[in-house]
């Protein structure tokens, strides 16, 4: 199955050059450096702006899923409930993917597009000699396995706890570099 089947695909607003930051609008601009796959989107750093255009935004609503296009490391970041109770856009060189079926978890949904098999298809259609990208049409031809809902939702749960896995992981890492850290300083202070 192809994505443009089960999802409906939108680019980000059309800001025109550089997005302008206007304070006390509260229209927030998601951009590449405000979103990472594994942290989803951080909402402190996001541009607060203005729509300036005549097109209605596409305002970002939870359950849909944001593509990055633009580079060498293509990804989705699912965008959760936190985005409720903020006006926000995205910006032009991010897709806005939002099934269209009830049986198509966006989780799942977002997950399998930065699997492998998605991953090797992005990097064989991805264009261009200085910064690559995914044409619009070459996004919605990716193909998408879509197995039972109760598949979908094993899956996603595995992928949560791999994910909170990994998390703790990182702490714990972290944890042990201060560690060695303060034993070191420790050291320095007793000669």
């Amino acid at each position: 199955m192809q994505l443009k089947q089960i999802a409906k695909i939108a680019v980000g607003y059309p800001f025109r050059g550089k997005i302008p930051e206007v304070a006390g609008t509260h229209v927030l601009a998601v951009q590449m450096k405000d979103i990472s796959v594994s942290e989803g989107i951080n909402w402190s750093t996001c541009v607060e702006t203005e729509t300036q255009g005549k097109r209605e935004p596409d305002w970002l609503s939870a359950g849909s899923i944001l593509f990055v296009a633009r580079g060498s490391n293509n990804y989705s970041v699912l965008i959760d409930s936190s985005v409720e109770g903020k006006k926000a856009v995205a910006a032009p060189h991010l897709y806005i993917i939002t099934p269209k079926k009830k049986a198509l978890l966006p989780e799942y949904l977002a997950w399998y597009l930065n699997q492998e098999p998605c991953l090797r298809y992005f990097q064989r259609e991805s264009e261009g000699t200085l910064t690559k990208s995914i044409r619009r049409a070459a996004l919605e031809d990716t193909p998408i396995a879509v197995p039972s809902l109760e598949q979908q939702k094993s899956i996603v749960a595995l992928a949560n706890t791999l994910r909170k896995e990994q998390q703790l992981l990182t702490q714990l890492i972290s944890n042990g570099q201060l560690t060695m850290n303060a034993i070191a300083a420790q050291l320095a202070a007793e000669n």
